[in-house]
């Protein structure tokens, strides 16, 4: 299999530290082998322009396409036009945590609950097996 998620400008990228944490991001601009500039956009993901470390984001399989140092708006539209938000919102990546995060917010009760169900089903589970065996 081929790598092909490079740092390149237009990539889509998930910041995965700091104030920013979890939230989609577009490299705008290669600032040097450590840096680079992104923007969300702010109206988007809630994002604004700034220098990230290549350490603190994951480069997703999303690009779109603008060029080096893009405005805010023109992003913005290439964003609508990529149907980028959709696109990751349906990817398993972002299904997954999704689900961690709600599974993080459970309370103690919504937690008996799951454990609760998921005996129930492994109760039911046996005894179709039993019968069908």
């Amino acid at each position: 299999m081929v790598f092909s998620r490079f740092v390149e400008v237009g990539r889509v990228v998930l910041i995965n530290y700091g104030p920013d944490a979890g939230k989609l991001a577009t490299i705008i601009d290669i600032i040097d082998q450590n840096k680079c500039l992104v923007d969300g956009p702010q109206d988007i993901t809630g994002v604004s322009r700034q220098t990230v470390s290549y350490s603190r984001i994951s480069l997703t399989d999303l690009t779109v396409k603008i060029q080096r140092g893009a405005r805010a708006k023109t992003l913005k539209k290439a964003w609508a036009d990529a149907d980028t938000l959709a696109t990751w919102e349906a990817s398993s990546w972002a299904k997954k945590l999704a689900t961690k995060k709600k599974r993080a917010n459970l309370t103690d009760f919504d937690r008996f609950k799951v454990m609760v169900a998921r005996k129930q089903k492994s109760r039911i589970v046996a005894a179709k097996m039993k019968e069908l065996s």
